[in-house]
């Protein structure tokens, strides 16, 4: 049986008590032969000395410190641009994702979708624990996405996803923040028509630890990128 082939790619800031379980729960996939690209901002960041300290060794396990600037879209480009496969997929450290989604993620950009969205929304999706409000708005926004602009996915602000390579080389990334780098990918794909599927999901929130997410400094970013949808649509081929 030929192996299915990705790289994943974990964006962390000081996840030293999240790192190893969620290294834990890649190791047991079957059926995919993926790279693991831990990114952090500084050789400081605690996730560097907890991943020093791993007993289960991933064979394709990668530790990068990226020189852009502090965030996650920073940390996720610079993955991406190191990464050595045609899909990359994109997913928490901190044990919120469902790693049993990723082959179904990955078999999706295979066939020809440019962005494979773990939903949280959709049918059969589930998000458990988080910040009310944060689920109110991204939720909300999904929606309004979904039925007025025909963005074919419930929940494009998720960062759990998986991309064509190919695609972002060829739109790039314009986010030099946060995680609104997944609804930009989402955005772009939309306006140049090009195909965006998804599948339900089980979204935990962390049960260890902090999040680096900060809702209010993120909202603009995200909305930049809310409005982007609704903008005319293009061809590929008008891309620069």
């Amino acid at each position: 049986m030929r192996l299915i082939e990705a790289s994943v790619i974990l964006p962390c800031r000081n996840e030293d008590q999240n790192i190893i379980r969620t290294l834990e729960m890649l190791k047991r996939i079957n059926n995919l032969s993926f790279e693991t690209i831990v990114v952090v901002d500084s050789k400081e960041d605690s996730t560097i000395k907890a991943i020093k300290l791993l007993k289960i060794r991933l064979p394709k396990l990668k530790v990068l410190v990226q020189p852009y600037g502090a965030g996650a879209a920073n940390a996720i480009r610079y993955g991406i641009e190191r990464s050595n496969s045609d899909c990359v997929v994109v997913m928490m450290a901190d044990g919120s994702d469902d790693t049993r989604s990723i082959i179904d993620l990955v078999n999706l950009v295979n066939r020809g979708v440019v962005v494979a969205c773990a939903s949280r929304y959709m049918s059969g999706g589930m998000q458990i624990g988080g910040p009310k409000f944060k689920k109110f708005l991204s939720k909300t926004a999904g929606k309004i996405l979904y039925m007025f602009a025909g963005v074919r996915t419930h929940d494009p602000t998720n960062s759990f996803k998986a991309y064509s390579k190919q695609f972002i080389n060829k739109v790039g990334i314009q986010s030099n923040s946060g995680f609104e780098i997944g609804i930009e990918l989402v955005a772009k794909a939309h306006r140049y028509r090009l195909p965006i599927a998804e599948i339900p999901t089980i979204w935990l929130d962390r049960t260890v630890g902090k999040s680096n997410f900060i809702l209010t400094k993120l909202i603009p970013k995200y909305f930049v990128w809310f409005r982007y949808c609704f903008k005319p649509k293009k061809h590929i081929g008008a891309l620069q």
